[in-house]
């Protein structure tokens, strides 16, 4: 297997457990000092805070990744992956609209990092201010 279809690998078993909200998986496909770039916020530094972002996640919405498309590297250092949000807001995010189950649909892409065959840095990116129109604010 070279470099580059290793990283796609790992990032397809990153995206089916995301889709599974099997987020025990997606944490052991992250390095310990994994950096996570959450959309207009701040950086959290490793597993730990990984683990609790997502739990957050869980709580406050109900995600499915479709129209997958995902990019390496030839080194498989570098990937991309860009998809469709489809969500469901099931509670009140802190600083966001009011949840009453709204749901959205929202165009997103992710950068990453990998390094010793585990996800390095997560860098997601989506429009903000598109989703808050969807939700109703």
């Amino acid at each position: 297997m070279t470099a580059q279809s290793s990283t796609l690998s790992l990032l397809t078993s990153y995206y089916e457990a995301f889709n599974q909200g099997d987020t025990d998986v997606m944490a052991s496909l992250v390095s310990d000092d994994v950096a996570h770039d959450v959309n207009q916020g701040e950086r959290r530094i490793g597993k730990a805070l990984f683990t609790e972002f997502n739990a957050h996640m869980t709580r406050c919405y109900r995600e499915e990744l479709t129209d997958m498309v995902l990019f390496a590297s030839e080194d498989g250092q570098r990937a991309a992956a860009e998809f469709i949000v489809n969500g469901t807001y099931l509670a009140t995010d802190e600083g966001l609209p009011e949840a009453a189950g709204q749901t959205y649909r929202l165009p997103a892409g992710t950068f990453f990092d990998i390094k010793d065959g585990k996800i390095a840095r997560i860098t997601t990116y989506y429009n903000l201010e598109d989703w808050i129109a969807q939700v109703g604010a």
